[in-house]
């Protein structure tokens, strides 16, 4: 990880984000981090946007805090309360004909 002060870039931002390569860039003001240049190799749009999304976001933080409290689904917990219910169906005799 890499980090620049602001008040010493010289360059665009761009220019610094093209350089990347695989490394983070964290923006610092003085002693402190205010931002970073991350670079999005194998991210798909829908990745980028959920991960910004405030809504998923509290969804993510709910579900990890129930998980550190220990409530927790097995697989077929889930499975069986996400599936819709199925009837099972009747079975009709069939008619004999002559």
């Amino acid at each position: 990880m890499k980090s620049i002060n602001l008040a010493s870039a010289r360059r665009p931002l761009a220019d610094y984000a093209a350089d990347l390569g695989d490394e983070i860039l964290v923006l610092t003001k003085g002693d402190r981090a205010v931002a970073a240049i991350v670079p999005l190799r194998n991210v798909d749009r829908e990745s980028l946007a959920l991960s910004q999304h405030p809504e998923f976001l509290r969804i993510i933080a709910r579900s990890r805090a129930e998980l550190a409290t220990g409530r927790k689904l097995t697989l077929d917990q889930m499975k069986r309360a996400v599936s819709p219910r199925r009837t099972p169906r009747k079975r009709t005799r069939r008619s004999r004909r002559s």
